[in-house]
């Protein structure tokens, strides 16, 4: 099943829970800035409207069929999943930015105040919505899989407690796995769920109630369809949503051009494989260097 998100901006009340609720899965500080960042991937906006008053606009990833971030991701870190959801690799992403640059959003964010810098944004969820409750639990007191490896979410070992909490944030009212956000959502104005669902809700409302909402599905056709569906009751290039991205994936747009210059497309491919090479070597020493950590805590114990 594909998931997606869909967003009715009619019945948002700006309370802000999905935001906290991000924040909170995350370990990320409280925010409300109206931006993005590195630590923060969902915000609300408010936007004044001359017909309506104030409209609140959820920010986020919106989870592209084909994402221009992971057609240009040097190493794989970025992925489009059959679950709907783009996602990203903390051991992969090496902090190269082409994904900043190839996103018709503006969604991923570059970790300026780190040491070791790596770009971030939503996943939604993926990870977390993989987390289940019977999940064992090793010595150290941290989740393992089936194959007695630790789990880790966005690059971080979790423990039992934050394995309850993170399946309590992603458990929606009626037991569904579902985003953080959608969850804590009180007016069910973002709701999480199949992707041919969620576009058949969206138009059914719009058809049941012509008069309060615009005739258009925001995310349906734009970059080629999208996973983050908006429906709204006044325009959205009134809500200042870019409304002039086409309707084509962007990635195809990229090859269209590629196929014609074939060299660069060579070249391009051979400098891609070796930076895959090396991140994967990168992946084995690290697997060679916890085995070895583990035996020697073995030996010690």
């Amino acid at each position: 099943m594909s998931h997606a998100i869909l967003v009715d901006l009619t019945a948002c009340v700006g309370c802000g829970a999905c935001r906290d609720a991000c924040q909170q899965i995350h370990k990320f500080p409280e925010n409300e800035e109206a931006c993005l960042g590195a630590k923060c991937f969902t915000t609300l906006k408010t936007v004044e409207n001359e017909d309506v008053g104030e409209v609140y606009i959820r920010q986020m990833c919106r989870h592209c069929q084909d994402p221009a971030c992971a057609s240009v991701c040097l190493v794989g870190a970025l992925e489009k999943t059959k679950d709907g959801a783009v996602t990203w690799d903390a051991n992969k992403c090496i902090g190269c930015r082409y994904c900043m640059l190839a996103c018709p959003f503006d969604i991923p964010k570059y970790e300026w105040d780190s040491l070791s810098p790596k770009v971030r944004k939503c996943t939604m969820c993926y990870q977390e919505r993989h987390i289940t409750a019977d999940m064992a639990v090793d010595k150290e007191g941290y989740v393992v899989n089936k194959r007695g490896e630790r789990v880790t979410v966005d690059g971080r070992e979790i423990t039992a407690e934050e394995r309850d909490t993170i399946v309590e944030m992603t458990t929606n009212y009626d037991d569904k796995r579902a985003s953080a956000c959608s969850v804590a959502c009180p007016a069910e104005a973002t709701i999480f769920g199949d992707r041919d669902e969620l576009l058949a809700e969206a138009r059914r409302r719009i058809v049941d109630n012509p008069d309060d909402y615009v005739p258009r599905v925001y995310g349906q056709k734009e970059v080629g369809g999208t996973s983050v569906f908006y429906i709204s009751g006044v325009s959205f290039e009134s809500l200042g949503f870019s409304t002039k991205v086409g309707d084509e994936a962007l990635p195809q747009k990229t090859w269209n051009v590629l196929e014609k210059i074939p060299d660069i497309v060579v070249t391009a491919g051979v400098a891609l494989g070796a930076v895959y090479w090396i991140t994967n070597r990168r992946d084995d020493v690290k697997r060679y260097e916890d085995e070895v950590k583990k035996n020697r805590s073995k030996k010690s114990s």
